[in-house]
């Protein structure tokens, strides 16, 4: 297949979103797709709009036979002309790490009728996420979600409002080596060590965490890894600390190579990311594999990882009460905290490989290309509508 893969901003950014956009691009490369990427400004939210008119999926779309957008870029592409979004010979597909508009905030309403506008727009979606995909399926099932477009005359209006596949992530920053008699043995250390995995920014709640530790009885640690792209915030977290007279038992260490996060989760004995919403929830996988109970919310695709009481604990998106109650429970009960995490061992070792995964995009994406093609095929193998 040729293919255009369109992305916000530096393709080399630091996240999971983009990683996991990097790994497919080099995979599919691998498996022999001619895969070309294309950069659109990322500008503040959502000032990405006013490139509309500089960078048309048509061009983008010369010479391939599907072009997959990071969902991420869709102010670029939320007011694009019907005849933009790919004919039978160019479909588009969305490739959704989770929808903006789930975040909350201020910004909600008009993330939500943009990525509405935008996901009306397109053949098909890409989703890392069962969570990520009931949202998308939500958003272009609600009255005026799904546009007819130029090229639509003959469209099948009793299909799928939008096929989508789920195609998670997996673990390609680690490669540990823990075993459950070493988890059964760190479960017995002082002091309760927890780790927080995610960028230093207020989607990811570092706040929320600083005050459910500070209720917390006993000896603790605590180590924040992750990047601070904003100072202003940073210092707030800080002074969250020393207001709650914390700040000698956290730590916040900005991003860190691959070999000092893995030593800091070897020593670990949670992963608590309290986030208002995540996508998948890299990080809670990441923690897995160290043998790390993750304390997460039940607001997006920490649900397909995490099993309430087993592997971890789900509490609300709000609120500071669950989040020391599940901290709670697991310094004080550390045969309980040394069954969850075998039991995370043993869910991370379960989760799909890459090559599933990968197995999984290539054959949607065929299906894609065959189905506006007119080619007898039908968008199957995994895939959801």
């Amino acid at each position: 297949m040729r293919i255009s893969f369109v992305v916000p901003g530096d393709f080399d950014t630091t996240s999971g979103g983009f990683r996991y956009d990097r790994r497919l691009v080099a995979s599919l490369r691998e498996a022999g797709d001619d895969v070309t990427v294309h950069s659109v400004p990322w500008r503040r939210y959502p000032l990405g709009a006013v490139d509309a008119s500089r960078h048309s999926l048509a061009r983008l779309a010369a010479g391939a036979d599907v072009v997959v957008v990071d969902e991420l870029a869709h102010p670029t592409f939320a007011f694009a002309s019907n005849g933009a979004f790919g004919t039978k010979r160019t479909p588009v597909v969305a490739l959704v790490h989770h929808l903006r508009c789930d975040e909350g905030g201020v910004e909600a309403p008009l993330a939500r009728t943009l990525e509405r506008r935008f996901l009306g727009r397109v053949d098909a979606a890409i989703c890392t996420s069962s969570a990520t995909a009931r949202s998308v399926r939500e958003a272009v099932s609600t009255p005026g979600g799904r546009q007819r477009r130029e090229s639509d005359e003959d469209i099948d209006h009793d299909a799928p409002a939008l096929p989508t596949v789920v195609a998670p992530p997996t673990d390609d920053q680690f490669d540990p080596d823990v075993t459950t008699a070493a988890v059964d043995d760190r479960a017995t250390v002082d002091p309760f060590r927890v780790v927080f995995l995610g960028s230093i920014v207020p989607r990811k709640r570092p706040l929320a965490l600083v005050d459910a530790l500070a209720g917390l009885d006993g000896a603790w640690r605590a180590t924040l890894v992750g990047p601070q792209p904003n100072d202003r915030y940073v210092d707030r977290v800080h002074r969250r600390c020393r207001r709650r007279g914390v700040e000698g038992r956290v730590t916040l260490t900005g991003p860190l190579p691959t070999d000092e996060v893995a030593a800091v989760l070897e020593r670990g004995h949670v992963l608590a990311l309290p986030s208002r919403h995540e996508g998948f929830g890299i990080a809670y996988l990441e923690g897995m594999g160290f043998g790390l109970p993750a304390v997460a919310t039940h607001a997006g695709g920490a649900t397909d990882l995490v099993t309430h009481g087993e592997t971890g604990f789900l509490v609300p998106p709000e609120g500071v009460g669950a989040v020391a109650a599940a901290l709670s429970t697991l310094a004080s009960d550390r045969a309980r905290l040394a069954r969850m995490g075998r039991a995370a061992l043993r869910r991370y070792d379960a989760h799909p490989p890459w090559t599933e995964t990968i197995a999984r995009i290539r054959s949607f994406l065929t299906a894609v290309v065959d189905g506006a093609s007119g080619a007898d095929a039908s968008v199957g193998g995994g895939v959801t509508g």
